[in-house]
């Protein structure tokens, strides 16, 4: 079915739009889920309850493109869940690392004028990343967006784990030269 009708689906408030969701998009958000949580049974949860979400936003909501969408949500799902069960000390390590690898190069939120310099520095990162190779740009999406794992990275692009740090560290250093030099405090 295409993402059109499935939108339509969810404006008409029919539950086929879940079933044809979970048809479409079930593995994809799975994948998402998975990466970010050690537990099976936290990842299909973080999906159903990205259904729940998508039903409760649309309407009013009109998502552009529905496969970003619904990865938005369970990515910010997962993510919830995953601060909940490390606040609980259940939570995996490659998150956690990921997120610190990123955090060298990234401002840390924490004030109220942030907010309109968090669209800036989302937009500059969007243009940094436009402007790199592409296969820097996957790779640095693929961990820092999905939070796929080095070796994950390793074997889906035929590369050695070291190479795919390199690239990694050496994106990261130019982002934060990007960044510095755009007057953003790292």
């Amino acid at each position: 079915m295409e993402d059109q009708q499935i939108i339509e689906l969810y404006w008409a408030r029919s539950e086929q739009a879940i079933r044809e969701s979970e048809t479409k998009y079930g593995a994809f958000c799975l994948s998402i889920a998975r990466n970010i949580l050690a537990q099976e049974q936290d990842a299909e949860e973080c999906v159903n309850d990205t259904w729940l979400r998508a039903w409760n936003a649309m309407p009013p909501q009109r998502p552009g493109i529905l496969s970003a969408f619904f990865g938005k949500l369970t990515r910010n799902l997962s993510l919830d869940r995953w601060r909940y069960n490390r606040a609980a000390k259940r939570g995996g390590p490659q998150v956690e690392t990921a997120l610190e690898e990123l955090g060298e190069c990234i401002p840390a939120p924490g004030r109220p004028e942030d907010r309109l310099e968090e669209r800036e520095t989302a937009a500059l990162i969007s243009r940094f990343l436009r402007e790199q190779p592409q296969l820097d740009r996957v790779l640095f999406l693929r961990r820092y967006w999905y939070l796929d794992s080095v070796a994950a990275l390793a074997e889906r692009f035929s590369m050695n784990e070291n190479t795919v740090k390199s690239r990694l560290h050496r994106t990261r250093l130019r982002l934060k030269e990007v960044l510095l030099r755009e007057g953003v405090a790292v």
